[in-house]
């Protein structure tokens, strides 16, 4: 059983690209990891790994016997779907990247209500506007906005969000009155370093693109762009679920309303190394239904 542990960790530290990131994956220090994998060195009578301050590189010792251990984990995990489909409960952990979208987002809800209703399941949520590597850091499943980057992971339209442009009351008081699209360009924004500054508006069958010219602020996430916004400091495109009650409630203000920002992808996103956990295809399919 200490061999095959030993393989799991070998694997998991090919993975993450190093014994630091495998230790976090697995819930283990460091000198564990390191302690495993020096055991399986001993076992083989050979190096692994390549080791050097800056890169991880497998030895071809280390290459010849990937697969097999990958195929071990993989093996065990199905095992663990079958235990897991003879019982109505769900059980297991899953850990999950998505957006920083504030509480309202309906993302975050609906998977607070998939823990909820399964409380054998460990759920860790990771928020960021960064994108991860799910491999190296060991998660399930990303939820991804927009358009997605060519690449290696496995993914599936989930569902769409809209968008408003918004400017808080104080701001809009501040400037004369924002009538036109070209009194629109001559406005401050708010820019958000994950997408892209320019700004693609619809109107029936009319599409314009223009790229701002005045660049108020660079932020790093959602929610600081929305509270640079109410501050009065520019105007950006948000979604609906994060300003509607401010718009209800007077605190931000649509802007040209008859021009919107078309609507974008909800994207369940998971690394492709191997069968799909049952977890993460029943979190899918309950995003999917909310």
């Amino acid at each position: 059983m200490d061999e095959y542990r030993s393989l799991a960790v070998f694997a998991a530290v090919h993975d993450a690209g190093s014994f630091s990131a495998a230790g976090r994956r697995l819930k283990l220090s460091t000198s564990v990891v390191s302690h495993h994998v020096s055991k399986l060195e001993a076992k083989v009578s050979a190096s692994l790994f390549f080791r050097s301050t800056r890169s991880l590189s497998l030895t071809p010792e280390g290459e010849a016997i990937l697969p097999a251990a990958r195929a071990m984990v993989a093996a065990a995990k199905d095992a663990l779907d079958v235990l897991a489909a003879t019982n109505d409960q769900l059980v297991g952990a899953l850990r999950v990247t998505l957006p920083a979208f504030g509480d309202r987002s309906p993302l975050n809800r609906s998977i607070l209500q998939f823990a909820n209703e399964h409380p054998m399941v460990a759920v860790s949520i990771h928020n960021s506007d960064h994108q991860v590597d799910l491999v190296k850091e060991g998660f399930d499943l990303a939820i991804r906005l927009g358009v997605l980057r060519d690449s290696a992971l496995k993914n599936k339209r989930i569902g769409t969000f809209g968008r408003k442009i918004v400017a808080s009351p104080d701001y809009l008081a501040k400037r004369p009155p924002i009538k036109t699209l070209a009194d629109l360009q001559n406005c401050d924004f708010i820019a958000m370093a994950m997408i892209s500054d320019t700004v693609t508006l619809t109107c029936k069958d009319e599409q314009f693109s223009f790229q701002p010219e005045n660049i108020r602020l660079e932020v790093h996430s959602m929610s600081s762009a929305k509270a640079a916004v109410l501050e009065g400091l520019g105007i950006q495109h948000l979604p609906d679920s994060e300003v509607d009650i401010e718009i209800a409630e007077g605190r931000l203000v649509e802007v040209l309303p008859q021009w919107s920002p078309p609507d974008l992808g909800i994207y369940a996103v998971w690394p492709d190394i191997g069968p799909q956990k049952k977890l993460t295809r029943k979190l899918i399919e309950f995003l999917e239904s909310c």
